[in-house]
């Protein structure tokens, strides 16, 4: 009766565990899709005053008596991404003229049916191909060539739904040079996150190592190979900060600041995979209790001190000094060590070594001068 009477507590426990953690669980995901909406309400209200002023100047100025290509192009031409904003608005307005000629002719010659919409909309997909147009065109012009040959099919209107489609990416255009602050913020507060947990994950590395606790180090390799999903944000946030500066005329003199965080991609992503091979070595160390030099968990919290100093210097130029200057004498420190035992141990060292150099880019300096302030050492374990 004792195992059943525990097991059945267990199972109360657990049932009345469950409704909290839902709940939990609920608030934690409306709080997502509500952030995920802000993100993205100036987009949401960017694309909806598009699409009624492409309409409205269509119907009131051009005098167009069902002028829906316009909001459907200004739409289609903002999209969610500033980037290739400009590419986007061609490819509607050559696959919209494509689609709604092949169209016209189709209706003027065949009428309309099953056999006149399959090859019209080949025939229009194929000729959008070999102009050479990408996916964005090539649908487009399939899609115009249906609503010509089954909704529309009036051979005079041809012209007219073409203006539309090009009146709605100008307006586009026009709209996508208004941008939200919110792009140029974003690749400078992501970078600086990417840095904080590259940072939090040497500290949480150097405490396995200090204490040999297999799980802080396990913990430590999962957050390493989690990292490169923050890398991915990082990267399209900043394509989406230079595709903005480079067409807004209010945002350009954000160029340079939004250019810089750019060009930290590179090198982060090379110190992303330094420290994730890093950190793997360290955990099999652990599994494998080979010994470790009692010197190098604080190496690596010299370097997350490094790191989380370039993430400072983001936002306070002055960090970048005391950044140089504690990773310069890492990379010393690193050159005058005696020659760790064990594989495990030479793997680390050598990855620290080589992060030294990457995140010594991060604050300025150039691969050829990082790799002179991390000397070469007497047994040839270099930072190549």
């Amino acid at each position: 009766m004792d195992p059943v009477r525990l097991t059945l507590e267990q199972l109360r426990e657990l049932r009345d565990d469950v409704a909290p953690r839902a709940a939990r669980r609920s608030r934690a995901s409306v709080r997502r899709r509500i952030d995920r909406w802000r993100d993205r309400a100036f987009f949401i209200a960017q694309c909806s005053l598009a699409a009624a002023t492409a309409w409205a100047l269509a119907r009131y100025a051009v005098g167009h008596e069902q002028p829906f290509f316009a909001p459907v192009a200004a739409m289609v031409c903002l999209g969610f991404s500033f980037g290739q904003r400009l590419r986007r608005v061609v490819e509607v307005m050559v696959g919209v003229a494509v689609g709604v000629g092949i169209g016209d002719v189709f209706v003027m010659l065949f009428s309309t049916g099953v056999i006149q919409i399959v090859f019209v909309v080949a025939l229009a997909m194929s000729v959008a191909v070999l102009l050479g147009a990408g996916t964005l065109m090539t649908t487009q012009a399939g899609v115009q060539a249906a609503i010509v040959t089954t909704l529309l099919p009036n051979t005079g209107a041809g012209l007219s739904r073409w203006i539309d489609a090009a009146l709605g990416g100008l307006v586009a255009l026009a709209a996508a040079t208004i941008a939200p602050a919110a792009a140029i913020r974003r690749p400078r507060q992501q970078a600086s996150e990417v840095l904080n947990e590259l940072a939090s994950i040497l500290i949480e590395t150097a405490d396995g190592l200090r204490a040999h606790h297999a799980e802080a180090v396990t913990n430590a390799l999962r957050r390493a190979r989690a990292s490169e999903s923050l890398l991915d944000d990082l990267r399209s946030a900043a394509e989406e900060g230079v595709a903005v500066v480079q067409l807004s005329p209010f945002r350009r003199r954000h160029r340079g600041r939004v250019q810089q965080i750019a060009d930290l991609v590179i090198p982060l992503d090379r110190a992303i995979r330094n420290i994730r091979v890093l950190v793997r070595r360290a955990a099999v160390s652990v599994w494998r209790d080979e010994r470790i030099p009692a010197e190098y968990p604080m190496l690596l919290e010299r370097l997350a001190d490094g790191t989380r100093l370039i993430a400072e210097s983001l936002f306070e130029p002055a960090a970048d000094v005391a950044a140089h200057r504690v990773l310069g004498e890492l990379g010393r420190r690193t050159a005058v060590m005696p020659t760790p035992p064990g594989l495990s141990a030479v793997v680390v060292l050598g990855q620290i070594r080589s992060t030294v150099v990457d995140l010594l880019e991060l604050t300025g300096t150039t691969y050829d001068e990082a790799r002179e302030l991390v000397p070469l050492r007497p047994d040839g374990l270099d930072e190549k």
